[in-house]
Parts: structure tokens; C-alpha cells; sequence
């Protein structure tokens, strides 16, 4: 008897999929069989059931500038992360000034204590090289079970030169820790930003046309030969076009460990976005920006070539009608004022079961593998999270194949006041999810348990996808 069975839905797992029961006993999937009995009974005809969406790249109550707000705490990112079908996040602890990386990781997981929905681990960002963080901070909180974390290459404030990555890249290489980068050429984007404001070009447009593909294209392949010299796996993140791409498969070639994100904002939509009519552009501006249906269609070829291993959301939400959001002093003067980032945690899931698995483009098992398995492999929790089988978390989203509707901010639940998608019309919704066994989400909103998200310290990356 177990104490919870979800019967008869059509089960992803990671050698099958098949209809099936799944028994759920003590939070974890006890039995994958038929004619399994429980305490506890879901019917799931005619539904697929999924493994919990594993989300790792997330920006939840992150400092972004004087006077800026992010839109989203734990308890609105993660309400919104379950009813979009995830059960898992990834944000990232940005130190403030003067105050170290130890510190700020203990002050950041008190911001998610009793107030997360979902489980989540937590990425470092080390944006600072002396001696205190490199030979103290980053190599304990490593051997404390915080495996991964970014550097910038772009960014006043965040960006670090080639020499303190290698230096930063070398602890990782200690460790064995995962390093994730963001590749876009620092000097080359303020050098065009500069030459668009002495002509007049300020509007939000700009902000893609100062931030074109050859600034990630030499910025990745800087990221690799980094890589390469330090001897270390490494994530080139929120990938946006082919050039980019390609400079990752030749690298995978030589047979370095490099490993590709996207984003459901390079898949649907594109530099038009941020030109719209007024300052509604704004609500398009994000790094790297969206390209164009090219660049869309060299993103969607390397989804079906297996050249991207994880789909995130890249959430980073700000308001729109807010002078600590979008709107703040200066943005409507200038693109470079504009805070960076778009909201997506809820529609990640739902823009991608639609484009890709509804239209032929991947199979499910494709599907499991880019929102939940391939992250939670990289990222050290294999053992417990994103692929369903005996002995993992019965972490378990239930989708609706053939319910259809429009995505509307008013059906959301991030922080933000706008979806970038809103009108874009899915096919496939997840209709239920299940934390450790829970139901947290049913028919898109929150069942009313208190939040039971926890804190997960994370092993070692398994770059052997």
C-alpha cells in the first residue's frame, strides 16, 4: 500500500515512456508498474507525467542597482516556478558591497527560509578576487555543497578581466566545481553603446543593436579558451544565436567539457520586440538580447541536434509601471538606464511543450531531458532530482496534452506587472505538480500548503550527459 498513486497517466521516465502507475511512498517514488494500490488515488488518463521541472538559472530578490527593485521574493518566484510545472530552482547569491561571500549566502537562504514552494539550491556569483574570497570563501562553501557558480564577463561592477577568471576558474578546477559564464565582450558593448548615444540612438531597440552577435560570439570562444587553460567544465549560458553555437561544438570537438544553455525568449522572440511603439520595448530588454527568426530557427536547429543540454528561464523580473522597475530615472532617456531582464519561471515550461513537443520538433523524452534531467546532472542533484525513478523524489508534474489557451498575465503569478508572451498561444499545460509527493499546484493555482520548498546542498556536477 503506497501512500500516494498517480494512475494510468503516460510516464516519461529516462529509458521509456510508457502508461503507467506511479507509487509514492515517504516523498519518493516507491514502484513504476500497473495495478498499483494507494492510500491515496489520482486518476491520469489521458495526461503525461513528467518529472518536475528543474529550473536553474533563476534571479529572485537579487540587488540590482540603487533605487532598483527585482519584482520577485522567494514566495512569489516559487509560487509561480510550481504552477508553471517546475519543483526545483536555481537562483544566484549576488554579494552586495563589503560583504563576503560566506556572509552573503547565509543571508540569502534567510530570505527563502519558510517561504520557498519548491525545493531549491543556490549558484555562487564571484565577481571578486581577493584573498579572502578565492583562498577562504569560495573553497568552503564549495566543500559545503554549493558546487557551481558564474562569472561575468560583461557588466561594470561584475565583469572580470581573463586573468581573474583563470584565477577563479583554477578554485573551481580544486574542486571540481561547475563554472557557469556569462559571455557577451564588455569593452565592445560600452565602445557601441557609446558610439549609439553620441547619435541620438537611445531608444530600447538599441539595446540589442549595441549588444550584436559578434560581442557573445568572441565572448564565448574566450570563455572556452579559458576553460580549456584551467581544466574545467564549464556552462556557457542563455545561448542566443548560431555563431555562438558553433564556436561551442568546435570546442566540443577538441574535446573540451562545455556545456550550452537557452532561453525561451531566443526561441519566440526577437530584436522587433524591443521596438515597439514608446517605451513598451522596454519590457523586451534582456542580455544577451532576443536576435532575429535566423537566429531563432539556429537555436531551434540546435535543440533538435542535441547541441543545447539545458532550456532555463533566465527569470530576472522587473516591473514595468514601477520607477524601481523598468521605468526608472533616466530609462526613458536612454536604453543603457533600462534594468536588465524579463520575467519567464511560470512560461518556461509551457512555451516549450508547445513549440517543441507539440510541434514534432522534440520528442517528450527530449523534453525531460532539457528542462529537468541534463540540470539536475550538471548541477549535483541526480541523486534525488529530474528524471522519474525508483528511489528519486517524487517530484511529478502532470500535463494536459491538448488544453489550449493563451499566456495572460492576469492567469501569472511572478512579482512582475507584464508577461513578454502575453497572447502567445500554447497547446499543453501542466495541470498538476507534486513536490516530494505533495500536490502544491492543481488546475494552475497553488493548493494552499504552507510552503515546504527546501534548501538542497548539491554534489558534484556529472558532466558525463
Amino acid at each position: 500500500m503506497h501512500d500516494l498513486v498517480i494512475r494510468g497517466a503516460k510516464v516519461v521516465t529516462g529509458t521509456d515512456v510508457a502508461v503507467m502507475d506511479i507509487g509514492i511512498t515517504d516523498g519518493r517514488i516507491a514502484t513504476l508498474g500497473t495495478g498499483l494500490d494507494g492510500a491515496d488515488i489520482v486518476a491520469a488518463d489521458g495526461l503525461i507525467a513528467m518529472p518536475g521541472g528543474v529550473d536553474s538559472h533563476v534571479h529572485i530578490s537579487q540587488p540590482s542597482g540603487p533605487g532598483i527593485e527585482m519584482a520577485d521574493d522567494f514566495a512569489s518566484a516559487s509560487a509561480a516556478a510550481a504552477c508553471g510545472g517546475n519543483t526545483t530552482i536555481l537562483p544566484f547569491c549576488l554579494p552586495e558591497d563589503g560583504v563576503g561571500l560566506r556572509d552573503a549566502v547565509a543571508h540569502y537562504l534567510a530570505k527563502a527560509d519558510g517561504r520557498c514552494h519548491v525545493d531549491f539550491g543556490v549558484h555562487l556569483i564571484v565577481h571578486r578576487t581577493d584573498p579572502t574570497t578565492l583562498g577562504q570563501d569560495l573553497p568552503a562553501l564549495l566543500e559545503a555543497g554549493f558546487t557551481s557558480f558564474k562569472v561575468f564577463m560583461t557588466y561594470q561592477g561584475l565583469a572580470l578581466s581573463d586573468r581573474q577568471i583563470l584565477e577563479v576558474m583554477s578554485v573551481a578546477s580544486q574542486h571540481k566545481a561547475m563554472v557557469m559564464v556569462h559571455a557577451e565582450n564588455e569593452d565592445a558593448i560600452e565602445f557601441l553603446r557609446d558610439e549609439a548615444e553620441r547619435h541620438g540612438r537611445t531608444s530600447p531597440l538599441h539595446h540589442a543593436t549595441t549588444r550584436p552577435v559578434p560581442v557573445e560570439r568572441e565572448a564565448v570562444h574566450r570563455a572556452i579558451t579559458l576553460a580549456e587553460i584551467a581544466g574545467v567544465p564549464l556552462t556557457i549560458v542563455h545561448v542566443s544565436n548560431g555563431a555562438a553555437l558553433d564556436e561551442i561544438r568546435r570546442a566540443r570537438e577538441r574535446g573540451a567539457r562545455v556545456f550550452a544553455e537557452t532561453c525561451p525568449q531566443y526561441l519566440t522572440l526577437t530584436a522587433d520586440d524591443l521596438d515597439r511603439s514608446g517605451f513598451e520595448g522596454a519590457k523586451y530588454v534582456c542580455s544577451p538580447p532576443p536576435r532575429d527568426a535566423a537566429e531563432q530557427a539556429a537555436c531551434w536547429a540546435g535543440i533538435e541536434r542535441g547541441d543545447f543540454d539545458l532550456y532555463s528561464s533566465d527569470h530576472c523580473p522587473f516591473r514595468f509601471v514601477d520607477r524601481a522597475g523598468k521605468d526608472a530615472p533616466g530609462a526613458r532617456a536612454s536604453f543603457r538606464n533600462i534594468p536588465n531582464g524579463i520575467p519567464g519561471i511560470e512560461t518556461r515550461l509551457p512555451i516549450l511543450f508547445s513549440e517543441g513537443v507539440v510541434k514534432g520538433r522534440i520528442s517528450l523524452q527530449r523534453f525531460a531531458q532539457l528542462t529537468a534531467t541534463n540540470h539536475a546532472r550538471l548541477y549535483g542533484l541526480a541523486a534525488t532530482k529530474g528524471s522519474i525513478r525508483v528511489g528519486a523524489d517524487a517530484d511529478i508534474v502532470l500535463w494536459d496534452p491538448t488544453l489550449r489557451r493563451p499566456i495572460r498575465q492576469a492567469d501569472l503569478h511572478h512579482g512582475a506587472d507584464y508577461t513578454p508572451w502575453e497572447g502567445f498561444d500554447v497547446t499543453g499545460w501542466p495541470v498538476a505538480t507534486f513536490l516530494r509527493g505533495c500536490a502544491i499546484m492543481r488546475d494552475g493555482e497553488l493548493t494552499g500548503r504552507k510552503p515546504g520548498g527546501r534548501h538542497l546542498s548539491r554534489a558534484l556536477p556529472d558532466t558525463l550527459l
